[in-house]
């Protein structure tokens, strides 16, 4: 195989994966890793890529990229689905206790679980700072909802800024649910705005057990921003089971791994 046609097959892995690793196109092209590292390189020079520890992503997975709430709602909504209906069957058939539901979408599909009725009891109450979660569980019967203020992000629909933070400080949930922008080896935990970081990192601190719920997409991303290690993290509920690096240091700091 030419080297022109190898970088073709790896543009449209990146284009349809959203990210590639390079042990992984040398046993896939019978090549050895010093030549993907070079097909990566050229393909970086002509913008289809962005290289990364171990392989390469999309330019769209750019640190400081963020998409719309909008665009995110309407990203892989059937994966999000199975991934809160994980979540809620990690605490059982019923649920009571303090909740924190942090912004994005997949816990946005959790709060839409919970308000439709059949997972809550008396006892039950949800902590956000997420104005789309509050919104969907505002006069839910059964489900105490307590919403963090502070300065709303229009991008996330989610408070942040030194109030929100220092609200969340004075809390204990039992359970979080934390959405991220990107899970890595190194970097753990990322996002690309520092208020969201800010108040992320709030959560992971306050919280009793965390659970990251997040799709594979977030696999081996670093955004602009670090919030948590992996050591923080309890359990990560996905749609696929990590790989390569990100699986070994995730066993490595002891989080268990779900597959919705």
């Amino acid at each position: 195989m030419y080297a022109t046609e190898r970088q073709q097959l790896i543009a449209q892995l990146i284009a349809s994966d959203g990210r590639v690793g390079v042990v992984e196109l040398a046993e896939r092209f019978g090549v050895t890793t010093e030549t993907v590292r070079r097909d990566l390189a050229a393909l970086e020079r002509g913008g289809i890529l962005r290289r990364v520890h171990g392989g390469a992503v999309s330019r769209s997975r750019a640190s400081t990229a963020e998409p719309s709430l909008a665009e995110r709602s309407a990203r892989r909504g059937i994966v999000k689905q199975k991934i809160a209906d994980a979540a809620l069957a990690l605490l059982g058939d019923q649920l009571d206790g303090a909740l924190y539901l942090d912004a994005g979408t997949t816990a946005a599909a959790i709060a839409q679980l919970v308000a439709a009725g059949g997972h809550a009891r008396p006892g039950l109450e949800v902590v956000t700072h997420s104005m789309t979660v509050a919104q969907t569980l505002a006069g839910v019967p059964e489900v105490g909802l307590t919403a963090i203020g502070g300065r709303v992000r229009g991008l996330t629909a989610a408070a942040v800024g030194a109030q929100t933070v220092e609200a969340i400080g004075h809390l204990r949930p039992d359970i979080a649910f934390i959405g991220t922008n990107g899970v890595a080896a190194g970097f753990g935990l990322s996002t690309p705005d520092p208020d969201e970081a800010a108040v992320k990192r709030a959560v992971v601190a306050s919280a009793r057990r965390v659970v990251v719920v997040a799709d594979s997409e977030k696999f081996d991303a670093e955004l602009l921003v670090s919030f948590a290690p992996l050591s923080d993290v309890d359990v990560l509920i996905s749609d696929a089971e990590p790989a390569g690096e990100l699986a070994d240091a995730l066993d490595d700091a002891g989080v268990e791994v779900l597959v919705a």
